[in-house]
């Protein structure tokens, strides 16, 4: 299953590590673009001066570590596609270009499923595709649960629990799954 990963799933940390661990679980194939890239490195702006720096050499790493995932297409393509808002059709150009299967997008409403299923894309939000993944792999998406964790934890100063921080990074469902 091809999965293209908006530039809203990629930002926040602890969701990208969940959805990016369960691709290395070999869960799903993760897919994005140059411009979905550049847009979560000029986001991370807002973490402060260092926040651009730090999400280029992220981004670096995910580049080495799948290859294959960054998709690119002729122009044409967005020419042809229609979405609400005009400036995510490059995100539904890259899913089309990458012979993906999902969009996980934060936002819904730029993405009618009526038009994703035009393409035959489907959408969903990170909190229910991870959801998702563990009803099908709960060991499998525990280890990834896990391994995030203690990351927050060796990062951050609070001595986080699994679910106060998977519900910070918007993912109430699979915490309740994984407490």
């Amino acid at each position: 299953m091809k999965i293209l990963l908006d530039t809203c799933v990629l930002f926040p940390t602890v969701m990208r590590e969940m959805l990016l661990g369960a691709a290395g679980q070999g869960m799903f194939t993760p897919l994005w673009s140059a411009r979905i890239l550049e847009e979560w490195a000029r986001a991370a702006r807002k973490l402060g001066p260092d926040g651009e720096a730090q999400a280029r050499g992220e981004i670096a790493l995910l580049r080495a570590k799948w290859p294959k995932s960054e998709v690119t297409w002729k122009p044409s393509l967005e020419d042809r596609l229609y979405l609400p808002d005009a400036n995510d059709t490059h995100v539904l150009a890259a899913a089309i270009a990458g012979s993906a299967d999902m969009i996980i997008t934060m936002n819904a409403k730029d993405f009618p499923r009526n038009i994703l299923a035009e393409e035959g894309l489907a959408r969903s939000d990170p909190d229910a595709f991870l959801q998702g993944l563990w009803q099908a792999n709960p060991d499998a998406l525990q280890y990834v649960g896990d391994a995030v964790l203690a990351e927050a934890r060796r990062l951050s100063t609070p001595d986080w629990d699994m679910r106060p921080l998977l519900k910070k990074a918007r993912l109430p469902r699979l915490a309740k799954a994984l407490t």
